[in-house]
């Protein structure tokens, strides 16, 4: 029983009058518009290979009757599992659920997926309907009074089930979630528990769709190409195409991304549009209609209360507890840890940086000025270039899109697990630049299809991310079919897709993420690939990233796109040695967001500020952990900080640091024992990359690395090793 959408379980008031009356209400509201058509491409699985969506048959208004169908079907599925006259046993109940809500499933998913990645109005107007819908109707089945009791009485005698051990753990984490969501709760408290939920879905709705727009209102319009000296042609001809996308003539468009810094932000010499840049970047939701500060406030609001009803101190306390870290005082010291070898570094990168404002002012005969946001990248630039003797522009030709994806990616996948990948034109895609690609085992059979999406678009979230469209199960008999998601600007027609080092780590990145989706080998759907602790779910990719800069890996795809020439080993060694600069800041930036999110999180309702002291609440809550510091602002400030009010992440997006000290350990063991080798990746695969959730994922990791996680590796690999 796989919810698309369900990321940390919610809870209301359920039981079968309840699911009774849902149903009914589904049947009889808007009569004509819910019955859906036979020809409809989610009433069946897709007959295309691993069930792949039938992109070029799904229609806007397919998605209304399908998820109405599907509610309907599954909750007749979960009464009927609730009210078997037979005892309950581990394959009646627990199987069956595992098989209930196909349907659902397959809409919920693609729709979910292709609302970040491809939305429209219509496809807005469906999730602002469904999202409170939805809540009601998981609602309506974990809370279901005698769906719970059958559970409760296998968990019981759980001993005497002679199950194995992935049963097992299936078993637990069914009690597990029905117990978080409330299912022992009294019925007044679990009726006020359903109205938060709803409340909150429909808040959660609200602020994605804020932050989209927000961004794509954001963008900055340029008037004059002189302005933009300092970027390479090729991104020059890529503004004026985002330009012209939007109707503007002989203009220049700067697209935000999600995040606070701006990547133009490292090359523009005009600093007046540099500040403009940044500015409209940080007062994203701050104002107008995508003002989200009262989200923000009633969201922490009412996720307090929700889990002081269930019996925690704070929400933090709740989320945590059932994630690797445990409770937020693990957190905290992760972060205590991290935090003042950050803080010391990026204070003296950025004197670095004022020495060489203050010399070029001297220079050129004009009054200095002190280091702000936005002048940090720029200035950064050229400290690195000053270091290591290179720019970006030296790096860029041998960076192209093509060669990084076949001879980078795939290259590596293919000597760690013996990964094959064929491109399929043959199958529908959602958007011309997307693209799909066979995946074959080691042994020539078919494992799984990967998407990949890697272009901006103004319809599409911020950031990068990969998702599953078929979640692999052995019990369904399903293979993976997994998407990865960037969001790199087009260039004009004929122009090179050239990345940056950064772009190149964030397509290993998510590239992690797919591999961990692909080699997934279990039998159940709820403990498939990546279905599994926020801070255990980053590990896979914080490890994969390693592979983008490893020489053996790195010489492979870095080739000139205009000669095939490949990178000069001493520019190669520079690249190289580069990664640990400006880590103080990378580092900073990203432990302030995350202390920003837990401090939202550890709050009572009684204690959130009111909407226009969201931006005072951020800076106290960096000032009280000693991580105020002007330059170098968090990586995303509260009204667009999707991870944790629109997204899976709220007081976890620390998970980052948490996984990258599992990733950086698994680094180590692969340099001593060898480095990139089959039998390695293979030993990995077999005893994490394959297993889900099938056993705790710090029992996963313990057995692979032979001991707990050090951090002594994870700051190494940023530079940080004695840095405070």
């Amino acid at each position: 029983m796989r919810f698309a959408r369900l990321v940390f379980l919610v809870v209301s008031l359920a039981a079968i009058p309840l699911m009774t009356a849902l149903a009914a209400a589904a049947d009889t509201k808007d009569a004509g518009r819910t019955i859906m058509a036979a020809d409809n491409p989610f009433a069946h699985p897709s007959p295309l290979p691993f069930e792949f969506p039938q992109f070029d048959k799904i229609k806007d208004s397919d998605y209304l009757p399908a998820y109405q169908a599907g509610m309907r079907a599954q909750l007749k599925e979960v009464e009927a599992i609730a009210h078997n006259s037979e005892p309950a046993t581990f394959e009646n109940t627990i199987v069956a659920l595992e098989r209930s809500g196909r349907l659902l499933d397959r809409v919920d998913t693609v729709f979910s997926n292709l609302n970040s990645c491809n939305t429209d109005d219509a496809m807005q107007k469906v999730d602002t309907e469904m999202a409170p819908k939805l809540a009601a109707h998981q609602d309506a089945i974990f809370l279901n009074a005698a769906l719970w009791g059958r559970i409760d009485a296998l968990y019981a005698r759980r001993a005497s089930l002679g199950l194995d051990p992935e049963s097992l753990q299936l078993l637990t984490r069914y009690h597990t979630q029905f117990v978080r969501a409330g299912a022992q709760l009294s019925a007044a408290e679990q009726k006020r528990l359903r109205e938060i939920n709803e409340q909150l879905s429909t808040l959660t709705t609200r602020f994605r769709q804020n932050v989209l727009k927000a961004t794509a209102d954001g963008a900055v319009v340029v008037d004059q190409q002189s302005d933009l000296d300092g970027l390479t042609p090729v991104q020059i001809g890529a503004a004026a195409q985002a330009a012209a996308a939007r109707g503007l003539k002989d203009k220049w468009l700067i697209s935000l991304q999600n995040t606070t810094n701006q990547p133009p932000l490292a090359s523009l010499t005009n600093r007046a549009l540099r500040e403009r840049i940044y500015r409209a970047s940080v007062s994203r939701g701050l104002s107008g209609a995508t003002d989200n500060r009262e989200i923000v406030t009633q969201t922490v609001k009412l996720r307090a209360e929700r889990a002081k009803l269930l019996g925690y101190p704070n929400h933090a306390a709740y989320v945590l507890e059932d994630e690797s870290a445990g409770n937020p005082t693990a957190v905290a010291d992760m972060i205590r840890q991290v935090a003042p070898a950050a803080l010391k570094r990026a204070r003296e990168e950025a004197a670095d940086i004022q020495k060489l404002i203050d010399a070029q002012a001297a220079a050129r005969g004009v009054p200095s000025f002190q280091l702000e946001p936005w002048d940090w990248s720029f200035y950064a630039e050229q400290v690195r270039k000053a270091h290591y003797d290179f720019d970006q522009a030296q790096v860029a030709p041998y960076l192209e899109l093509e060669r990084v994806m076949h001879d980078g990616l795939f290259y590596a996948a293919h000597e760690l697990y013996g990964l094959s990948f064929r491109e399929r034109k043959d199958l529908p895609v959602y958007q011309p630049d997307v693209r799909v690609f066979e995946v074959s085992d080691a042994d020539g059979k078919p494992l799984a299809l990967f998407i990949a999406d890697y272009f901006a678009r103004d319809n599409k979230q911020g950031g990068a991310w990969m998702n599953s469209y078929v979640a692999q199960s052995k019990l369904m008999k399903l293979r993976p079919v997994v998407a990865n998601h960037l969001n790199i600007p087009k260039p004009q027609p004929g122009q090179p897709v050239l990345l940056t080092f950064d772009e190149v780590t964030g397509m290993f990145h998510e590239f992690g993420h797919a591999i961990h989706g692909m080699l997934s080998s279990v039998r159940y759907p709820t403990l498939s690939g990546t279905a599994v602790p926020r801070d255990f779910v980053e590990y896979p990719s914080q490890y994969n990233e390693m592979w983008a800069r490893e020489p053996q890996v790195v010489a492979h795809y870095a080739h000139d796109y205009r000669t095939g020439a490949p990178m000069p080993p001493e520019l190669l060694a520079k690249v190289l040695a580069a990664q640990k600069f400006n880590q103080g800041y990378a580092t900073l930036e990203y432990v302030e967001a995350a202390q920003v999110d837990l401090a939202w999180h550890l709050i009572s309702a009684a204690q959130a500020p009111q909407p226009a002291g969201v931006p005072d609440f951020e800076a106290a809550a960096l000032k009280g952990a000693g991580l105020e510091y002007a330059p170098i602002q968090p990586r995303y400030h509260s009204d667009y900080f999707s991870h944790i009010f629109a997204g899976g992440y709220s007081a976890g997006y620390y998970a980052y640091l948490w996984s990258e000290v599992l990733a950086r350990d698994t680094g180590q063991w692969f340099h001593t024992h060898g480095g990139m080798t089959r039998a390695n990746g293979d030993t990995l695969r077999r005893m994490v990359l394959s297993r889900g959730r099938t056993e705790d994922p710090q029992v996963l990791f313990r057995n692979f690395y032979g001991h707990a996680p050090d951090i002594g590796p994870l700051l190494e690999y940023r530079g940080l090793a004695g840095g405070g």
